[in-house]
């Protein structure tokens, strides 16, 4: 039985990555939206919802509830969601959750702010725009951040992450049964990943990957110095419960953490991130093949993101938009900045406010839309049908969540 469902599963993943990688484009870039690093993000239809996060300068020691910023994905409009509930059932401000669609509901489990990290579910109903704290049981995990969650049927797994308690990270796997809410951890064989945070954990026909993130071999933080950055694509399939290093070629990335993973027509994508033993961000855009084992780099036209870290990407359709992160800061002056030697970490970090927009499968429409984009100061676009011209508007309309950061993304 078990042998027949891997057949079937690898014939499906083969049907769909036959075909080569298309022409992808970088179509959007708007400024305005919510100045978020290190939240949470899914979509649910054709909207993105945008769950906590931090903004460089504002106070994470006081508890407040969370933020909640909702992207029409048709018209590129952020707007933020008023929820007036009672703290009891409503997550306090965070960093460092995660964040899973199961139907018309997202679940939000781990973070922390300045003080604690939780470990507590909470629902969010994306039609009644309203909170809850489901009942659960079973074997609840431990308060974390730094951790990674995919659905894989009715299942949120959870992996990895950092126990600021004990000072150290886990191998842990749990798994949230969304019928029944019972937890249970995980008993795995084979090679499981090196302890880390900050990781990617994509979900495809029963397996769980994982790649990425701050690895600390020992499991136990204790310097910068030994963080490590390794390129092993690990597998566990839910089936059998078991790790395996994947056996890949072809251009292998290097490794970094804060990075974003997403999946297109049976391929994982992964963008960006931040490898501190380089001390570099990245903005770079790699493909790995589940059937092929094949590693690419992938080159879309347009201009895209700079480099940056702890950004969200969520894919609607046939677009991935990617917002938040930072990045950098190039007007950070360290000579002029030292009475600030405590926070100075922060202040060579700009926190982005930006939406960019990759077309996997640019349309003729979206392209010549973005050529009449391009000549509108040389022609008379009053003549287009009026759903042309309201969509060419919100293509260059900058958001008004935050002010402008006057950068290039």
């Amino acid at each position: 039985m078990l042998q027949e469902r891997r057949e079937k599963r690898s014939e499906h993943i083969k049907r769909i990555t036959d075909a080569p990688i298309g022409k992808m484009m970088w179509t959007i870039e708007l400024e305005g939206g919510p100045q978020r690093v290190n939240h949470a993000a899914v979509s649910v239809g054709d909207k993105i919802y945008s769950f906590g996060g931090y903004c460089t300068g504002e106070n994470y020691n006081t508890i407040r509830n969370m933020d909640v910023h909702v992207l029409d994905t048709m018209t590129y409009r952020w707007k933020a969601l008023k929820i007036p509930q009672r703290r009891r059932v409503v997550p306090f401000q965070r960093y460092g959750h995660t964040a899973v669609a199961y139907g018309s509901k997202v679940y939000i489990w781990g973070g922390r702010n300045d003080k604690k990290a939780c470990n507590i579910l909470y629902c969010f109903d994306t039609y009644t725009h309203k909170w809850s704290v489901p009942e659960v049981n079973g074997h609840v995990p431990e308060a974390r951040d730094g951790h990674s969650a995919c659905i894989i049927n009715d299942f949120m797994y959870i992996f990895s992450g950092y126990l600021e308690y004990v000072e150290c990270y886990t191998q842990d796997v749990h798994a949230l049964n969304l019928r029944t809410m019972t937890w249970t951890f995980i008993r795995t064989s084979g090679h499981p990943p090196i302890y880390r945070d900050f990781h990617t954990a994509t979900a495809m026909d029963g397996i769980m990957y994982i790649w990425g993130g701050r690895e600390v071999p020992s499991g136990l933080y204790d310097s910068p110095v030994n963080e490590e950055y390794g390129s092993d694509l690990y597998a566990m399939d839910t089936f059998t419960n078991s790790w395996t290093i994947v056996p890949c070629c072809g251009q292998i990335p290097v490794g970094r953490r804060s990075h974003s993973a997403f999946v297109h027509r049976g391929r994982i994508y992964f963008f960006g991130g931040f490898n501190s033993g380089r001390q570099e961000h990245f903005n770079d855009l790699h493909s790995f093949d589940p059937a092929t084992r094949q590693w690419s780099e992938v080159h879309p036209r347009g201009t895209g993101p700079c480099p940056r870290r702890r950004q969200s990407c969520c894919v609607v359709g046939s677009r991935m938009f990617l917002f938040g992160g930072t990045s950098p800061n190039e007007n950070f002056n360290e000579a002029e900045d030292l009475q600030f030697i405590e926070d100075s970490t922060d202040r060579r970090l700009k926190d982005h406010n930006d939406l960019h927009v990759l077309d996997l499968e640019p349309s003729l429409k979206t392209l010549c839309l973005l050529r009449v984009q391009s000549l509108r100061d040389k022609l008379d676009t009053s003549w287009l049908p009026g759903e042309l011209q309201a969509l060419l508007e919100v293509m260059q309309l900058p958001n008004n969540i935050t002010r402008p950061l006057n950068h290039t993304g």
